[in-house]
């Protein structure tokens, strides 16, 4: 499993589908083949390493998966029965398929007569697969919510100035979070004041290779000129007026994970909503006062109606210290908090 593992690394870590690895075993446990799946519309894993046998090749096989086969016709046939006609003996996988129309592969198998067993490092592919199982599960990407502020929550003084409010060592942290995000979302009157570019860069400026794909929530028109219409990537723009539809479309196209940066409408707003899987706080030792909050109204009228978060990680950063927590009032057993600062 952890051979088929270190092959599903070699996939797309962006897009639609999962990273998947198979290796397929003999009857002596020798390895026959081994696959991987290389994206949308190619041969997923277990067809991949089935491709490399000769007909008859894999009967009384085992077949190693980190996912459990699928069961749908997509782009291609449904994996779990190509299994079954290839005449493989048994599966075996780590973690369950969740999606809605190809989950079930284990049950066509088990009534082919396929011996299946699951479970096999389930641990460490829910970590390896942890934003697509997420998005597979929820209908929608895991938000990322950051904002920098003084140690009073400020996020800018009462001219409107904002820049820089936290140091270098914090922006690059941003930086290189913005690049392991699949996307990265900004309301459209933060385009307006602020102008974002919406990209990764390195401490030189220069463009990181993995970018986010920009998302502008908003009903008015990106003006012409904006930095985000350079991004590398084409921009989203969505209108904002339902969060969860218009999460649940970003999910349908790919987008696993979203990095949300601001401004405070749309951070009130995923807040208000429920949609908050983290947040990324940066706190400069600095105190401002004035009206520019980094979170306006959430609707909570009362202190029993706070949401709760526990801190995961805290992380000293030059002057500034970064608070990453997650919702609900205790750290969860496998994520405990870790204090660096």
């Amino acid at each position: 499993m952890r051979r088929a593992l270190e092959l599903a690394e070699r996939g797309p870590a962006r897009g639609v589908n999962p990273r998947v690895g198979c290796v397929i075993l003999s009857p002596d446990g020798d390895v026959l083949a081994e696959g991987w799946h290389r994206g949308a519309g190619t041969a997923h894993a277990e067809v991949d390493a089935l491709s490399k046998l000769a007909p008859g090749a894999a009967r009384g096989a085992t077949a190693v998966v980190t996912l459990e086969p699928c069961n749908h016709v997509g782009r291609t046939g449904p994996c779990a029965q190509a299994l079954v006609d290839a005449g493989v003996a048994r599966v075996v996988y780590a973690v369950d398929d969740p999606g809605r129309h190809s989950a079930g592969g284990s049950r066509t198998l088990e009534q082919a007569g396929v011996d299946v067993s699951r479970g096999v490092l389930a641990d460490e592919v829910e970590g390896f697969l942890e934003d697509w199982l997420f998005a597979t599960r929820e209908r929608r990407p895991r938000v990322t919510l950051k904002w920098a502020s003084s140690l009073d929550g400020r996020v800018g003084a009462a001219d409107g100035t904002s820049r820089w409010i936290t140091g270098r060592e914090a922006r690059a942290d941003v930086h290189r979070r913005r690049a392991s995000a699949d996307a990265i979302a900004v309301g459209m009157g933060t385009v307006l004041a602020d102008d974002p570019a919406l990209t990764a860069r390195d401490d030189d400026g220069a463009l990181l290779d993995d970018q986010p794909v920009p998302v502008v929530f908003g009903v008015r028109a990106i003006p012409a000129g904006a930095a985000v219409l350079r991004h590398p990537l084409e921009p989203i723009t969505l209108a904002g007026a339902d969060l969860a539809d218009d999460l649940e479309q970003l999910q349908r196209r790919g987008i696993r994970s979203l990095f949300v940066e601001g401004g405070p409408t749309l951070a009130s707003a995923v807040l208000a909503a429920g949609l908050v899987d983290e947040l990324l706080v940066y706190l400069a030792p600095a105190v401002i006062g004035g009206p520019l909050t980094a979170i306006g109204d959430i609707g909570v009228a009362t202190i029993a109606e706070a949401q709760r978060f526990h801190f995961t990680d805290l992380v000293r950063l030059g002057d500034d210290v970064l608070v990453v927590a997650r919702p609900g009032t205790a750290a969860h057993p496998d994520t405990p908090t870790r204090e660096r600062v």
